[in-house]
């Protein structure tokens, strides 16, 4: 039994309170930081009013949000509307309990490992997490009692069942090569050789799906204002609105240390710091840990300041017909390349260039074989001509089809007249 699940009880309620208050914290800075980020990428100043060069605009954010009137629709199914900023934000917080922050270190003379608990599925553990959240979004927009937030948490549905597919086996392979799921034993693993190096391509699909599971721009399709307002909160106000605030960005917190801790060596120093022979003892790791985190925090906001919102069938098709078949196809690859690693004794980093040159390979063939099909041959499989009228409503159409010719229709009374 690890020393993280034979701790005194004072300890885990320590521990669990510093969980807590990172992540509250975190939160309060990432707003801050993506707001002057985002400013200074557009050329404007940003928060700059609220105390020392606008460092408290965050928390002042916060009491506004407290003190503003919390408004229920009169429609609204009330006791799952109150619930559903609950159901959001529980689950995130709760997800952060297994990530490691560090090796063992000693508090008030006990030896204690940096980690709230662990779990032999703890990766699993985070997945389900993530799903029940997305509960919170589904219910806020139904319980709403109106049109465009249950379309938000519609989307929020597809979205997180379909990039949680290839978040998934993006993870498999990393359970392949590390031998288990608990995110301690992971961290171990990558002792020789951090994971992005030996699995680049599940890293990169982790990396998009972890955007789109967080709801986060390019893929901020669940609270589109261009189509729908504001999506699943656009009813919510006050405390209740902060709150999936809140959840997003401990979300994005999670998902974060999740990609530190399976891709990045988790706690474990960088090159050349990790030369050192201190660099992972102690408290130092904690360090590490954390300018990892922020460091895929700053892509988040660097992504938002960058790409423009994609149209929902892109984002569906990415996911679909991208994300997954090349997730399973690399699954295949590093399965067939631990087999062999195993029976000719070859090295893992000889095993996993092999499978990327396949990978490559069969991406590039998939490439030219559609671009050498015509325009008519793709045109073939569409439905032809779209009447946009014939259910009552307009219709756009879809990739392929065409807006029929208006019919012109002729009276007799007009003929007579």
């Amino acid at each position: 039994m690890t020393s993280e699940m034979t701790d005194a009880w004072w300890l885990v309620l320590l521990k669990a309170v510093a969980v807590f208050g990172f992540l509250v914290l975190t939160v309060l800075v990432a707003i801050l930081v993506e707001r002057r980020v985002l400013a200074r990428m557009q050329m404007r100043s940003g928060p700059n009013r609220v105390g020392p060069a606008g460092v408290l605009q965050s928390l002042v954010d916060g009491v506004k949000l407290a003190l503003k009137e919390g408004i229920t629709p009169f429609g609204a199914d009330k006791a799952i509307y109150r619930l559903a900023p609950v159901i959001s934000v529980v689950p995130a917080i709760m997800a952060f309990a297994v990530i490691p922050f560090g090796p063992e270190v000693s508090i008030a003379g006990h030896r204690t490992a940096l980690q709230l608990t662990d779990l032999p599925v703890a990766v699993l553990y985070i997945l389900a997490a993530a799903s029940i959240g997305a509960y919170g979004i589904v219910l806020g927009g139904w319980a709403s009692g109106s049109i465009y937030p249950l379309l938000g948490g519609l989307r929020s549905t597809a979205q997180v069942i379909s990039y949680e597919i290839a978040m998934a086996l993006s993870f498999t392979t990393v359970f392949l090569y590390a031998g288990t799921m608990s995110t301690s034993g992971i961290v171990a693993a990558q002792e020789g050789a951090w994971y992005v190096f030996l699995l680049l391509p599940s890293f990169l699909i982790y990396v998009i799906s972890m955007v789109g599971e967080t709801n986060r721009a390019p893929f901020d399709l669940p609270e589109a204002e261009g189509e729908l307002v504001g999506g699943f909160h656009t009813e919510y106000s006050s405390l209740k609105f902060a709150m999936f605030m809140l959840a997003e960005y401990i979300n994005m917190t999670t998902v974060s240390a999740l990609a530190a801790t399976l891709f990045l060596g988790g706690w474990r120093a960088p090159w050349p710091i990790g030369m050192w022979d201190g660099a992972n003892t102690g408290w130092w790791p904690l360090l590490w840990f954390v300018g990892k985190v922020w460091a895929f925090l700053f892509v988040f906001v660097w992504l938002r300041a960058t790409l423009p919102r994609l149209r929902y069938d892109q984002f569906m098709a990415i996911g679909w017909k991208v994300l997954i078949p090349v997730s399973l196809g690399w699954l295949m690859t590093v399965a067939v390349a631990r087999g062999m690693e195993s029976a000719l004794h070859t090295p893992s980093w000889s095993t996993a260039i092999a499978g990327l040159g396949v990978v490559l390979a069969a991406a590039v063939t998939v490439r030219r074989t559609s671009a050498s099909s015509s325009p008519s041959d793709r045109r073939s499989g569409t439905t032809g001509y779209l009447n946009p009228m014939a259910t009552g409503y307009p219709v756009p159409p879809l990739p392929g089809q065409r807006i029929a010719d208006p019919v012109i229709i002729i009276r007799r009374e007009d003929i007579d007249a």
